[in-house]
């Protein structure tokens, strides 16, 4: 009798030969997966030897369930991811940043956590892998900042307004119904970020929850440049006018919801908990305690900024998304 269990895919896209080391540790972490039905597929764009590089250590490693592809159409990370959609062979359909490390039993979590729920998405914790353990100094409340997720205390099993795009995966029908990713949207090139809009269709469309899942682990390994000064002023910024964006675009179909809640509940938890640990620290621990608090207060004035940013004169467009399937997208 044959194993009945679903197929998943797993779609991870990159641009550069720089991640060649960090992809080669995720592909050896895919290949270490405890859940033997799984398939990867790797976009590159850019610049085809990439994709050749990541062919070839597939073979080193004697991975035969890797496929690769090249983007030469429009660029970005949505446009890759949808250009390995179509050719994704699961009933799950997964996707991984190409700097993160997945835990060996992290394809089992989300293919378990389908069967059991009837959930239409997933999302899991993505744990910072620093650069230089010196690094860990940086605040929890702040890991949103380097694409990480601790700092949010989901310790079960629960329902999110958005998976992330680091560690995500999605049921097929998903696509079937809601259509691709939006390349107008993302880290600098739109006025949200894609998971967060791709998630709120999906959610709109289908009407079905997407579920945090703790087991579903990944690292995310963190450069050193994601702490610098410059770093954080710029996404801070971007993340603050995008969720304005975000809740301009979607307030009305969240049930009557408050759907910047997370946002809300994590500043309070930065005003009440955060500073005031800071603050008794500095008679501890002066140096540690000041520069948390430098970098707290730096990040919240730039996202601050970022989401009254539409005051300023030609900073209230957005991108009119919604109504538009199959990942097509109206001008800004």
């Amino acid at each position: 009798m044959g194993d009945a269990r679903p197929f998943l895919s797993v779609i991870v896209t990159s641009y550069s030969e720089d991640r060649l080391p960090d992809l080669f540790d995720l592909l050896a972490s895919v290949k270490d997966q405890t859940y033997p039905h799984i398939e990867m597929l790797f976009v590159a764009e850019r610049t085809p030897e990439l994709s050749e590089r990541i062919r070839e250590y597939a073979e080193r490693l004697e991975m035969h369930n890797v496929t690769t592809l090249f983007n030469d159409g429009e660029p970005g990370l949505s446009a890759g991811r949808n250009v390995a959609i179509p050719r994704a062979k699961g009933e799950i359909i997964a996707f991984l940043d190409d700097d993160v490390v997945a835990f060996p039993d992290w394809a089992e979590a989300m293919v378990r956590t389908f069967a059991e729920t009837d959930a239409i998405g997933l999302t899991g914790p993505a744990l910072p892998l620093w650069e230089d353990p010196s690094m860990a100094w940086f605040p929890k409340e702040l890991y949103w900042i380097i694409s990480c997720t601790a700092w949010s205390g989901l310790g079960q099993l629960r329902e999110v307004r958005n998976a992330w795009g680091m560690n995500m995966a999605f049921r097929r029908e998903a696509f079937s119904i809601a259509g691709l990713f939006h390349n107008a949207t993302g880290y600098h090139v739109g006025p949200f970020a894609e998971d967060n809009e791709f998630s709120l269709r999906i959610r709109s469309e289908t009407g079905k929850r997407i579920l945090y899942v703790p087991d579903a682990k990944v690292w995310h390994r963190v450069h050193r440049y994601r702490l610098t000064w410059s770093f954080v002023r710029e996404r801070a910024y971007w993340i603050g006018r995008s969720r304005r964006n975000l809740s301009r675009v979607y307030a009305a179909g969240n049930s009557g919801g408050d759907l910047l809640s997370p946002e809300r509940d994590l500043l309070g938890r930065i005003i009440t908990r955060r500073i005031p640990r800071d603050l008794a620290g500095l008679l501890r621990t002066p140096s540690l305690a000041w520069r948390r608090l430098s970098i707290t207060f730096w990040a919240l004035a730039f996202v601050a900024l970022g989401y009254y940013s539409h005051i300023l004169p030609g900073r209230n467009r957005v991108v009119a998304l919604r109504g538009s399937k199959r990942g097509e997208t109206s001008g800004a």
